[in-house]
C-alpha cells in the first residue's frame, strides 16, 4: 500500500516527488456549526447556520475545507463503510492537515431553507463565512469540493479570492449532457419542498459508481446516507462554470482536479460533451484554459471507478496525490 501510493504521488502532472508526511498526530474531531447569512432578495436576509465536522490533529496549521457534491452530505468526506480505506478525511489528517467536512445548506445538520433560496453561489457565499470564521486559527485554508460541491468551491475561489489552494474532484467545465441528463431525469422530491431533490432508489451505484466494483456494503452505506440538493443549485453552476466566463479565470492560488472514470465529465468521443481523460497531462491541456490566472494546474486520475471517488477500493492512491499537493502550497 505504502508503494502504491509513492507512486501514485509522482504521476502529478508537474511531475513533483513526494514531500516527506509528517508523523502521525492525535486527532481531535467535533461537530460544529457557523452562522451564516444568506441573500433572499435585494436589501433582504436571512441568518441560517452550516454545519460540519471539523477533526484537527495537533499541531496543525492548514485546514481543508470541503464541500460534498448533489444528494451528499459531510459523510462523503468521512465514510463509515472501511473508512481506513474510504475516508478522505482520516487520511488527510494523517497527513497534518486539519479538516472541516460540511454539510452543504438543506443538507445534513445545516438549517433547510426554501430551495428557491439555495444556489451554487448561495452555498459558496455560505462556505466563504465559514472560511472567514476558521481562518482565527487555521492561517491556510484550502477548498475542496465534489461534483457539484466543486463548483462551489470554484465560485467561493474565484469570488472572494481568500484560500491557497482550490481541491477540483469529479468536475471539470466539460459536462457530459449524455450522461448527467438520465440522472437528473431519474431525482425525485424530498426534504423541506419539491424544489430539493434525492435519486430513486437503487440507482445510486449506476448513477455515481459504474465503472467501479460493485460492493455491496459500499454501495448500502450511500443509500443508506443519501441526501437532497436543491435543483437551483444547477443553475448557475453551469452559468457560472459552463456557459458564460469561468468564474474560474479569477482563480490565482494552485488548483489540483482529479477524476475517476467519470463518464459525467469525461468525454466518451463525442466532441464538447465531457473532457479528454485519456491521460492526467491531456486533461490538463483541457482544462488549463479555465484556469489562466491559477500559478499552476495539477491533474490526477483514478483508474477503476466512476464518479464518486471517496468510494474507491483504490481511494488511498488519489488521497496521497491530494496530501503531497497540499504539503506543496
Amino acid at each position: 500500500m505504502r508503494f502504491r501510493r509513492l507512486c501514485a504521488a509522482t504521476l502529478l502532472a508537474t511531475g513533483t516527488l513526494l514531500a516527506p508526511q509528517p508523523a502521525s498526530a492525535a486527532v481531535s474531531c467535533q461537530d460544529v456549526t457557523y452562522p451564516v447569512r444568506i441573500q433572499l432578495a435585494p436589501l433582504v436576509t436571512s441568518l441560517e447556520t452550516m454545519a460540519g465536522r471539523l477533526c484537527v490533529p495537533t499541531g496543525a496549521t492548514t485546514i481543508q475545507v470541503l464541500i460534498p457534491g448533489g444528494t451528499y452530505d459531510r459523510t462523503y468526506w468521512d465514510i463509515g463503510f472501511e473508512p481506513e480505506t474510504r475516508s478522505f478525511t482520516r487520511s488527510q489528517n494523517a497527513a497534518g492537515f486539519a479538516t472541516l467536512a460540511l454539510d452543504r445548506l438543506g443538507t445534513g445538520q445545516s438549517s433547510k431553507p426554501l430551495s428557491t433560496s439555495v444556489t451554487a453561489s448561495t452555498e459558496a457565499s455560505a462556505v466563504h463565512q465559514v472560511i472567514q470564521a476558521v481562518k482565527s486559527q487555521f492561517p491556510e485554508v484550502v477548498v475542496g469540493g465534489h461534483s457539484i460541491g466543486s463548483a462551489m468551491a470554484l465560485i467561493e475561489a474565484g469570488t472572494y479570492r481568500d484560500v491557497n489552494g482550490v481541491l477540483v474532484t469529479g468536475f471539470t467545465h466539460k459536462m457530459n449532457d449524455i450522461t448527467v441528463l438520465p440522472v437528473m431525469a431519474n431525482m425525485i422530491p424530498a426534504g423541506l419542498d419539491a424544489g430539493y431533490l434525492t435519486t430513486m432508489p437503487d440507482t445510486r451505484y449506476n448513477s455515481f459508481h459504474a465503472p467501479g466494483p460493485l460492493v455491496e456494503g459500499a454501495i448500502a452505506y450511500d443509500e443508506s446516507t443519501k441526501d437532497v440538493f436543491a435543483a437551483t443549485e444547477a443553475v448557475d453552476t453551469i452559468l457560472l462554470n459552463n456557459v458564460i466566463i469561468p468564474i474560474s479565470r479569477n482563480i490565482n492560488v494552485p488548483v489540483l482536479v482529479v477524476l475517476g472514470e467519470d463518464h459525467h465529465f469525461c468525454s466518451s468521443g463525442i466532441p464538447l460533451m465531457g473532457s479528454d481523460c485519456s491521460s492526467p497531462a491531456a486533461l490538463k491541456a483541457d482544462e488549463s484554459p479555465f484556469y489562466p490566472s491559477a500559478p499552476t494546474l495539477d491533474t490526477y486520475l483514478l483508474s477503476g471507478y466512476g464518479h464518486s471517488i471517496n468510494y474507491a477500493p483504490n481511494a488511498p492512491d488519489y488521497q496521497a496525490v491530494v496530501a503531497t499537493w497540499a504539503q506543496r502550497l
